[in-house]
């Protein structure tokens, strides 16, 4: 493949290749691009010898010599091309344009922009208009009306992925205004602040018969990321249809489109209108709603073409630190694998998605329960709608399965020990914490017959899983473990477990 114009190569990166260039000719250019490095212009791949030192040497080029700040706009990741090893770098678009070489300025010399396919001096009138136009409600830029900002549950988070934050963190993540306060970044991922996520649950079709509000934060914003994904996980009911030829589970939303949905309208909200996103669940439709229309620069067709253009930049970083963004441009892409562009709905001041229940392009999990061969279509639907209750009886196991409970899986066999360590655990607990949950004293015993089993049976996870013995070791209920938990407590209320 050639160049072009999102597309540039690189053979090697040396002191004398100018890569803060192209970085600011991609960040002025409205779509962003990619810079391959180990490819030559001809496009034949020549491969990098040492990865790591050159995406180190790339990293810190691009932090040290672009204005203003591009962390958060571009992501380092190597690349399997021709049984050869390359460097794939992506920028994004940036909101702050015009991006400069720190060195020149806002200079012809300094600001360049992608041109066909090379990185071309911007005008000085150019320059000058895109200045004056640049956005200034930044979160960056707006100081916290809280100047007593602590900062724990960022670190715990940090730690759970091997990464310590210095005593220059609150620097290094732009936390702090140019004039050293603590920006509204900084409050949003403070231990306390005033912000709070809604996800409420309705039993009309509109807004009129409230069953249920919860609101998750006045903590990290991290922390409260975190909490909605736990709460439309369980409340993302699997539907199961059993026939004796397999098990079909299908949840109400596509739960990757979901994450993605979640993740992006709380990292591209606009909190300078301070409103923070919200999610609410109707019996046929799931609706997510964030502030802020799509950014002047970028269009609709760009905006589904996987475009990126963050707007704040600062929390993307940190979100793909802490591995909840796993790179740029790909949430959209995932959300329109599952449903159409249809999903989206944009306005002046708000973005909203709607996930319909049960409709979307998702594999079913099956589960095979015989190798007798497979029914038609009619046979198979004629099989699941014959009993609400069926009982799976493959390798021996007598699993009860309920297509009418709210979880709708297959519960083996749980001890009343493991019952109630699932009942009482709530987020990340360490070792003393749940044992004094459960009142029991004896370290020995509650390990046998609580925490291992549970752990064994998939109910809960470490929180630093390559580290079982960390002193840092957490512990925390799986997706199947909240699920569990949830049934747990219907059950309680409706007088099943007395």
């Amino acid at each position: 493949m050639t160049e072009t114009n999102r597309l540039e190569y690189k053979q090697e990166l040396t002191p004398e290749v100018d890569i803060e260039k192209e970085v600011v000719a991609f960040l002025n250019y409205k779509e962003g691009g990619f810079i391959y490095i180990g490819v030559d212009r001809g496009g034949k791949t020549v491969g990098v010898d040492d990865i790591d030192g050159c995406m180190l040497k790339l990293k810190d080029r691009i932090k040290n010599n672009v204005s203003p700040s591009a962390m958060g706009l571009f992501d380092i990741a190597t690349e399997q091309r021709d049984g050869l090893s390359v460097i794939k770098l992506t920028v994004a678009s940036g909101i702050e344009k015009p991006y400069f070489k720190t060195k020149y300025g806002m200079t012809p010399k300094g600001a360049y922009i992608r041109v066909g396919t090379s990185a071309e001096p911007m005008p000085q009138e150019q320059i000058d208009r895109l200045f004056a136009t640049r956005t200034r409600n930044s979160i960056g830029r707006i100081v916290s009306n809280r100047q007593d900002l602590t900062f724990e549950q960022l670190r715990i988070y940090y730690d759970e992925h091997g990464k310590r934050l210095n005593d220059n963190f609150k620097r290094t993540l732009e936390l702090l205004t140019e004039e050293g306060k603590y920006n509204y970044v900084a409050y949003l991922l403070a231990d306390e602040n005033g912000n709070s996520i809604k996800v409420a649950k309705y039993s009309s079709l509109d807004r009129c018969d409230l069953i249920e509000n919860n609101e998750y934060g006045y903590c990290s914003l991290i922390k409260a990321t975190k909490s909605v994904l736990s709460k439309l996980e369980i409340e993302n009911k699997t539907a199961a249809t059993i026939t004796p030829v397999e098990r079909i589970e299908t949840p109400l939303w596509n739960r990757i489109a979901l994450r993605e949905a979640v993740i992006n309208a709380i990292v591209h909200n606009d909190y300078s209108f301070e409103v923070p996103p919200k999610f609410e669940i109707f019996p046929d439709r799931l609706e997510i709603t964030s502030a802020g229309r799509l950014p002047e620069s970028l269009s609709r067709e760009e905006f589904f073409n996987g475009v990126s253009i963050p707007r704040n930049k600062e929390l993307m970083r940190i979100y793909r630190d802490v591995e909840l963004v796993e790179s740029l441009g790909s949430g959209i892409p995932r959300i329109l694998r599952a449903y159409g562009e249809e999903s989206f709905k944009f306005t002046d001041n708000f973005i909203r998605i709607t996930f319909p229940i049960g409709v979307h392009d998702t594999a079913h999990v099956t589960a095979h329960v015989g190798e007798e061969g497979t029914q038609s279509e009619a046979n198979r639907h004629q099989e699941g709608s014959d009993s609400d209750t069926r009982t799976n009886t493959n390798n021996g196991t007598n699993s009860k399965i309920d297509t009418n409970t709210d979880t709708a899986h297959v519960t083996a066999h749980v001890t009343a020990h493991v019952e109630k360590l699932i009942s009482v655990i709530e987020g990340e607990l360490n070792r003393e914490a749940l044992q004094e949950l459960v009142q029991i004293n004896h370290r020995q015993h509650f390990l046998k017959e609580y925490l291992k089993p549970s752990i064994e049976a998939g109910y809960i996870e470490l929180t630093i899983p390559d580290k079982p013995k960390s002193i840092n070791q957490k512990y925390r209920l799986t997706p199947k473990g909240l699920q569990f938990k949830e049934m747990i407590k219907r059950k309680e209320e409706k007088g099943i477990i007395q």
